[in-house]
């Protein structure tokens, strides 16, 4: 096996497990550091990343009156997240991903406190921009993953993104048990309670955005350029079988030898777009049941937490099984949560809870082992772009699931929301068994 600058070994297709010992192989000092400030930045950002999905809805339905409209805050918000995505990656491609997150985040937080204003006013006209700013949180949140793997050897590529994502769990997971708390702080400054939630993203992602400038150092992602050889440099094939060649850049290159980006990007854009339609409308469902903003709260950080807390467990597995077996063991168990929820009495707040749970579970498996896959099949140092337009790809999946969401209850009713999401989750896993045998 040769050696890679990362001290790490010779990378291999994402779809396969490596060879035990590559297991010992220690992560750069670099890589250390790096993750270490990327988790904390993640810890206190993770807070924002609920607001929207909490309160969003609710926040639609009371200031534009309609149900059928309650998906226009989480469309936007995504849409906003596909923005920043674009923006994010190419600021990150030329100039680092300390100055393209730091910038993300304090975005997001603008569009927070924009969110505040409007809901105080009572204006909905600044109310939808300041939503669609919002979103470039959210897309600095997952972006930051790709950071995590910039120096990772091949190996610990998925554990590096895993670690990333869980750090997210401590705050995304507190923000909905903080709605009734935040709420108090807004009514008692004048505000109205659906605001609280909006004031303490703005916080989060102001600290991530402070944190990441002041302390992600080296940059990764230059770091990364300055370890390719020559050899690996874009343009050129590199004889690792980990799927380059399918690089834009690198079009012409040769034949792949490992899962393409498209591949990857489909995993994820398979799994995104129903679990957010479920997550949308799945506060609206349980608020017109009878259920306040705690319970609501309480669903949707077991949500949450099923999103990220699973993360180090996935990376684990994906390095060790291969990307492809993962992706589609999540396509046939985000099905079976659909079809719980499809199932569920309204009245059921644990089966609903459930089946929410396993949605986020999913979720988790499609999203690290498609950025795995994508991560594996871009050069070191010179892939930001793609990963940026790879997560524009994922806020456009949101924010369609989020848009057809109100229109589908409306016209059906939750149950056949579900069912739908069920069906659209099932084509995830063809796609990855198809994808394994074409490698075989």
């Amino acid at each position: 096996m040769s050696a890679t600058p990362a001290g790490g070994v010779a990378s291999r297709p994402p779809g396969r497990p490596g060879p035990p010992e590559a297991a010992e192989a220690p992560e750069a000092p670099e890589q250390r550091r790096i993750l270490a400030v990327l988790v904390a930045s993640q810890l206190v950002s993770g807070v924002g990343l609920t607001a929207g999905i909490v309160v969003g809805a609710l926040l639609a339905e009371q200031m534009l009156g309609s149900t059928g409209l309650a998906g226009i805050p989480t469309a936007l918000f995504t849409g906003g997240s596909m923005l920043g995505a674009f923006v994010i990656g190419r600021v990150c491609q030329r100039r680092g991903r300390r100055p393209g997150l730091g910038a993300g985040y304090a975005i997001g937080a603008l569009g927070s406190v924009g969110v505040v204003a409007a809901v105080a006013l009572d204006q909905v006209a600044l109310l939808l921009p300041s939503l669609l700013v919002y979103g470039a949180g959210t897309a600095t949140n997952l972006l930051a993953r790709y950071a995590g793997a910039d120096l990772a050897a091949p190996h610990r590529r998925a554990r590096a993104l895993g670690r990333v994502l869980l750090a997210s769990t401590l705050g995304a997971v507190a923000g909905p048990n903080l709605v009734p708390l935040t709420g108090d702080l807004a009514r008692a400054w004048g505000i109205p309670p659906l605001a609280g939630p909006f004031l303490l993203a703005a916080l989060g992602y102001t600290a991530a955005a402070v944190l990441l400038t002041a302390l992600l150092r080296p940059d990764p992602l230059h770091l990364a350029r300055a370890r390719l050889p020559a050899a690996d440099a874009p343009g050129t094939v590199r004889g690792t079988g980990s799927g380059n060649a399918t690089d834009p850049v690198r079009k012409g290159a040769g034949p792949p030898r490992g899962p393409s980006v498209a591949t990857g990007l489909w995993i994820m854009l398979l799994g995104q777009l129903p679990k957010v339609a479920l997550m949308t409308m799945t506060p609206v469902h349980l608020a017109a049941n009878g259920h306040g903003t705690g319970t609501i709260g309480l669903v949707v950080s077991l949500h949450i937490a099923a999103m990220f807390l699973p993360s180090p467990l996935t990376g684990l597995l994906t390095d060790r099984l291969g990307a492809l077996p993962v992706a589609a063991a999540s396509g046939a168990l985000l099905c079976v949560a659909a079809l719980l929820a499809a199932a569920a009495p309204a009245d059921s707040v644990p089966l609903i809870a459930a089946a929410l749970t396993l949605a986020g579970i999913a979720w988790n498996l499609g999203l690290v082992s498609g950025t795995a896959v994508i991560t594996a099949a871009l050069p070191p140092g010179h892939g930001a772009n793609t990963q940026g337009l790879a997560d524009v790809g994922l806020a456009v999946a949101g924010s369609t699931g989020a848009l057809l969401s109100g229109l589908a209850v409306t016209a059906g009713g939750y149950d056949v929301l579900a069912l739908a999401c069920a069906l659209t989750a099932l084509l995830v896993t063809p796609l990855a068994l198809r994808a394994a045998r074409a490698r075989t």
